[in-house]
């Protein structure tokens, strides 16, 4: 992540309605399979710090943030010590961690089975490994360029990096799947005429958040997916993929 970006990132976590939305979706899911406060969390890609934040509901939250700048600059502004670590290489003993959560992370990471495998590592027998990724390489766009990421994900590539753990996968799912259709279209007109897309500050998707009433529409659609993915509902398609895993005991 690039230094003007995760200042960006400061407020885009905060405020912007995607953000908002996944925070709702995530906390559904982990409301529905994570059974009250479950000891120790542990945080991978904590970014500014508003995914620990809202991960305290459900223990207590160690947070791992791999940029160090980005480190200095929640130490800053909100005091927090994030540990400076790598997904690949976690700075923890086997079985120390209740619930284990990478939010848009693994992306990054060139050894993403690797990734995955330190997350397994970490987490107690029983616990529970909860991960977000971006969905469909011909998603691809300059907000993927902008963030350093080495892929997106098929449902099919996310849950095979889970198939040589013994536990099972809980639930797996694609989701912004309402907005799919317009976000699909922008990104693949986008590559024929870039001047489409306006962009401002580090230029990812997140600089564009539209008016007042696009942003509000936004929001709720993407909120209430949370709805139907609390009720076991799978979507088939989605800009996003979420996985939820329990480790055997």
């Amino acid at each position: 992540m690039d230094k003007i970006y995760y200042q960006e990132y400061f407020h885009l976590e905060r405020n912007h309605w995607w953000f908002r939305a996944r925070k709702a979706i995530i906390n559904t899911l982990l409301k529905k399979f994570v059974h009250g406060n479950q000891g120790n969390v542990l945080n991978v890609g904590a970014a500014t710090g508003e995914t620990s934040n809202y991960l305290s509901a459900f223990g207590n939250v160690t947070s791992v943030e791999y940029e160090k700048d980005c480190c200095a600059f929640v130490k800053e502004t909100l005091g927090l010590d994030f540990i400076n670590a790598s997904i690949t290489e976690l700075p923890f003993e086997e079985n120390k961690f209740d619930l284990v959560t990478a939010f848009d992370v693994i992306e990054h990471v060139a050894e993403d089975q690797l990734a995955v495998n330190e997350l397994f590592r970490v987490c107690k027998p029983g616990g529970i490994v909860a991960i977000t990724v971006p969905a469909f390489e011909f998603l691809w766009s300059k907000h993927d360029d902008i963030n350093h990421h080495q892929r997106r994900y098929t449902s099919r590539n996310l849950r095979k990096l889970f198939y040589v753990f013994n536990g099972k996968i809980l639930f797996s799912s694609y989701f912004n799947t309402f907005l799919f259709l317009p976000v699909a279209i922008t990104r693949l007109l986008a590559r024929i005429f870039p001047f489409i897309v306006r962009r401002k500050g580090s230029g990812s998707d997140f600089s564009y958040s539209g008016g007042a009433v696009s942003t509000f529409l936004f929001f709720r659609m993407m909120k209430s997916e949370a709805f139907f993915l609390k009720n076991g509902i799978s979507f088939p398609f989605g800009i996003s993929l979420v996985l939820l895993y329990r480790k055997e005991k």
